[in-house]
Order: C-alpha cells, then sequence, then structure tokens
C-alpha cells in the first residue's frame, strides 16, 4: 500500500504537475459569469461556458491591479464599454493552483477586437432571427398620424434629451399644441431593458383611455456602453409588436441601434424628433392651404363660368321676354281693337234693346199705375162703406160694453151699455132682455 499524502502535499503535488506539464500561458474563449473589483484595484471573475444556457464548465480568475488598469483603459478605448458580466472575452491566461485557494486562472490580457467581433455578431443574430420572425418591418406598417397630437413619450424626466424635446415641443414659432406623457423608463444600465418594456406595456395598457396618435423613445447623448440595451431583442420585439408607430430618438451618431431598425422612423436626437413631429403639423396645414388655394381656384372658376352662364341666360331671358313683352303688345292691340268693334256693336244692340225695354217698360208701367188706380179706387170704396161713420151717418148706433160690441157678448140685467151714435155717446143699463123673433 503506498504511503498516504497529507492534503498540503497532494496540493503540493497538484501544483508541481500543472506547472511541469501546462504551457506558462494559454487564449481561452469564455463568458463572464461575474465581475466585481476590488478596493486595492484587482479584479475578480468568474469564467464560464454554457451550452444551451446551462454551464458546462467554470473557473475563478483574476486580474492583478497593475494589469487591470492597463487591460480596462485599451479595452474600454477600442470598445466604447467596460468590462462587465455577460461579455464574451477572449483571454490569456495562466493556470494556478494555490494550496489553499485551489485552482484559477490569472488573466494577463484581453483581446478588445475579439468582443467586437462577438459583440457584432450576436447583433447579427439578433437581427436575423426578428427578420426571420418577421418583426423588422411590423412597426413600419402602420400609417403615420398626419397630425400627431398626443404622444406618449417614453423617457428618463431627468434626461437632458427629455428636456429639450418638451422645450423644442413646447415653443415651436407656429404655436401647434402637441400633449405629451411621459412614461418614466431607465435608459442606460442593466435595469433599462426591462424598465423600457415595462414603459412600453404601461404605454399599450392606457392606449384605449389616453387614444395616443405616436409613441417615441428619447435619450440624451451617452457612452456606447449606455446604448448597448437598445440592441436587446426583447426590447426590439416589443417595440416592433406595439400598436402604435414609434419614433426613436436615442442621441447617438454611430451606427443605428436594433431598437432603431424595428421602429417606425428613426431621428438622430430627441430634438430631432419633436422637429420631425412639428413637421407633420406644417406639412398638414400646407396640404390645407394648398387645398383652401385648390378650392378657391376651383370656385372662382366655377363663380366665374356660372357668371358667364347666367349673363347668357340674362341676354337670353331679355331676347324673350321682349319677344314675348312685343307679341303681348300686339296681341292686346289687336284685341283691344276687337273688344272696342265687339264692345260698340254690343253697345248699338244694347242700346236698341234698351230703347225698346224703355217703352215696353212705360206701357207696363202705365198700365200696372192704370190697373193700380182703379183697385185703389174700389178699394177706397169698400173702405167708405165699411167705415163705421158711414153707418152711425145712417142713423144707425153703436153699442158696447167694456169696449167689446154686444153682439159677441151675454148679457144679463144690469150690465151698463154705452151706444154710440154720429155725435153722442149714450150710458144705459140693461133693466131686461128679450129675444127677437124675425
Amino acid at each position: 500500500m503506498q504511503s498516504p499524502l497529507s492534503l498540503l502535499e497532494l496540493n503540493q503535488l497538484i501544483q508541481q504537475s500543472l506547472d511541469t506539464n501546462l504551457a506558462p500561458s494559454y487564449w481561452i474563449i469564455a463568458e463572464i459569469g461575474e465581475f466585481r473589483d476590488s478596493p486595492r484595484g484587482h479584479a475578480y471573475l468568474e469564467l464560464v461556458e454554457k451550452s444551451d444556457k446551462s454551464i458546462i464548465a467554470k473557473i475563478r480568475a483574476n486580474i492583478w491591479s497593475y494589469t487591470y488598469r492597463g487591460i480596462a483603459s485599451r479595452f474600454s478605448s477600442i470598445t466604447g464599454q467596460n468590462l462587465k458580466a455577460g461579455m464574451k472575452v477572449m483571454a490569456q491566461v495562466s493556470v494556478q493552483f494555490h494550496e489553499v485557494y485551489g485552482l484559477s486562472v490569472n488573466i494577463k490580457d484581453i483581446d478588445p477586437n475579439f468582443t467586437l467581433g462577438e459583440k457584432a455578431r450576436k447583433r447579427q443574430e439578433t437581427i436575423d432571427l426578428l427578420t426571420k420572425e418577421g418583426l423588422m418591418d411590423l412597426n413600419k406598417q402602420f400609417l403615420l398620424p398626419k397630425v400627431p397630437q398626443k404622444v406618449a413619450i417614453i423617457s428618463s424626466a431627468n434626461a437632458a434629451g427629455y428636456g429639450d424635446f418638451i422645450n423644442q415641443v413646447a415653443h415651436n414659432r407656429n404655436d401647434y399644441k402637441v400633449h405629451g406623457k411621459l412614461y418614466q423608463a431607465t435608459m442606460q444600465g442593466d435595469q433599462a431593458v426591462q424598465s423600457l418594456i415595462m414603459a412600453i406595456e404601461q404605454v399599450e395598457a392606457d392606449l384605449i383611455k389616453e387614444n395616443f396618435d405616436l409613441m417615441v423613445i428619447i435619450r440624451g447623448g451617452g457612452a456606447q456602453l449606455d446604448l448597448d440595451c437598445f440592441d436587446d431583442y426583447q426590447l426590439a420585439k416589443t417595440i416592433a409588436c406595439t400598436s402604435l408607430p414609434v419614433v426613436t430618438g436615442i442621441g447617438h451618431e454611430r451606427d443605428e441601434s436594433i431598437a432603431d431598425m424595428v421602429a417606425h422612423t428613426k431621428m438622430k436626437t430627441p430634438t430631432a424628433v419633436a422637429e420631425f413631429i412639428l413637421s407633420g403639423f406644417r406639412n398638414y396645414e400646407e396640404l390645407l392651404e394648398t387645398y383652401f388655394k385648390q378650392i378657391e381656384r376651383h370656385v372662382a372658376y366655377q363663380l366665374q363660368k356660372e357668371d358667364r352662364k347666367i349673363s347668357n341666360l340674362e341676354h337670353f331671358l331679355k331676347s324673350i321676354a321682349q319677344n314675348e313683352i312685343q307679341r303681348g303688345k300686339d296681341m292686346t292691340r289687336m284685341l283691344e281693337q276687337r273688344i272696342t268693334s265687339q264692345s260698340q256693336h254690343i253697345l248699338k244692340l244694347k242700346y236698341k234693346e234698351l230703347l225698346h225695354l224703355d217703352s215696353g217698360i212705360k206701357k207696363s208701367v202705365a198700365n200696372i199705375l192704370n190697373n193700380e188706380q182703379s183697385r185703389l179706387n174700389t178699394l177706397n170704396k169698400d173702405l167708405q162703406r165699411l167705415d163705421p161713420y158711414t153707418f152711425l151717418k145712417k142713423g144707425f148706433t153703436r153699442t158696447e160694453i167694456k169696449g167689446k160690441p154686444i153682439n159677441n157678448l151675454t148679457l144679463k140685467d144690469g150690465d151698463e151699455l154705452i151706444t154710440y151714435t154720429l155725435s153722442k155717446k149714450i150710458k144705459s143699463t140693461v133693466n131686461s132682455i128679450e129675444e127677437n123673433e124675425q
């Protein structure tokens, strides 16, 4: 049986074996799983390799302070970003084994060009995936509103770009009114992607209530590292699938981000986004002015044409009216002559009839008067014959009781009678009554 070794001896044996059999350094490709700085200026990392998002290899790593300052400075100047977790790197390492701290690697150098290439590869993979899913041009299918008056603004209230945007919109020389509502989001750093997605989802939730015309995503300028979030797949997908046309003004001069690519319209800066929105108002106003001028010209042409038609009709109607008036005058004159002639003839006939009637009436009236005179004479004779005074003159009397003739009354003894003669009124009392037999 082999003599047992102490743990220290075994670790020393491992160290000697590694020193003997391994090269002084190796170039390896790995992803930075964890990254932290130390107060002394060192950097401590965990390097990992993944397959289908599962870690298949892992090792501790460190960069000593002197080396770290040089690596970090060169990496940042070339790539525009700092070393951080999640980044894939190609590093020159030496393998170390410490009796207490175990196996680790010491990073001597990191190739920034590899990271640039890896970043470009990831970016292209994201673009290819979005293209395959039909998302690159999805948001571009929306028609931009002619006058975007209600705008959902995704930005940070503290961002200089947001202030520039608001100032540009509020103080436009044409006094156009744009109503914007801010949806607060973190515009850089590890939390930016999730914050931006949440802001977009909130806009979607408020869409029916707010009735937005447009969504804008704006921020001020910044370092290249600050803009990496706008190349994220999930953010790009969320932008592509929104219910509103999206205009970006992320504020950088480098090649467009993937967020810019999937948006409906991309502008360089927030100020440019504001000017783009205001240009919609101007274009619409100019279009309206063009329409007004066209309408004005068309109306003027129609009025001129109708004026000519009215003038022609006026001349035509005057001509017709004059002809009708002349014809009316002629007919009136002819009718006047005819009526005059007929009237004179009728008057002559009627005059003769009147003369004849006058003669007949006079004869009839004379006959009627003679007849009526004879009748009156006869009536007068009858009246004279029937007049009571005529009888009184002949010696007859008239006897009454209380104004009534006695021949219509029943007499009794004691009745007072009044008898009238031609010249006297005699009162008497009935003493006896006898029947007169004839």
